[in-house]
């Protein structure tokens, strides 16, 4: 059943996305941006630690988990550190992610032809 339930929220999830993208046509940047600030606002209120416990992947593989690990971070860090520790917090948990998207998309680019 865990399956079901990671499959019908992350399919929600995208649902939301392609529904703002052709009713109100917001472009993709537009939408990613949107998910990463409601992933940030979720876990503020403290409700997406709650939806990643009922649904596991299918509220962790989304865009929105990356403002939840950005403000989750930052929010524990700053416990600790301060204000310093907001800084360090965001990065330390988005920080794979992030270097693997930067050598990934070098990969893309030395290795295929771009068109146009």
């Amino acid at each position: 059943m865990d399956y079901v339930w990671a499959f019908v929220v992350g399919g929600g999830i995208c649902v939301i996305g392609q529904l703002l993208m052709d009713i109100w046509k917001l472009t993709p940047a537009h939408v990613m941006s949107s998910f990463v600030v409601a992933g940030a606002v979720l876990d503020a209120f403290d409700l997406y630690d709650n939806l990643i416990e009922f649904a596991g992947a299918g509220a962790t593989v989304p865009i929105t988990s990356f403002g939840h690990s950005l403000l989750h971070g930052a929010m524990e860090q700053a416990d600790e550190h301060g204000i310093i520790g907001i800084a360090v917090g965001m990065f330390q948990l988005t920080s794979a992610g992030i270097a693997s998207a930067i050598l990934f998309g070098f990969l893309v680019a030395v290795f295929f032809k771009p068109k146009g």
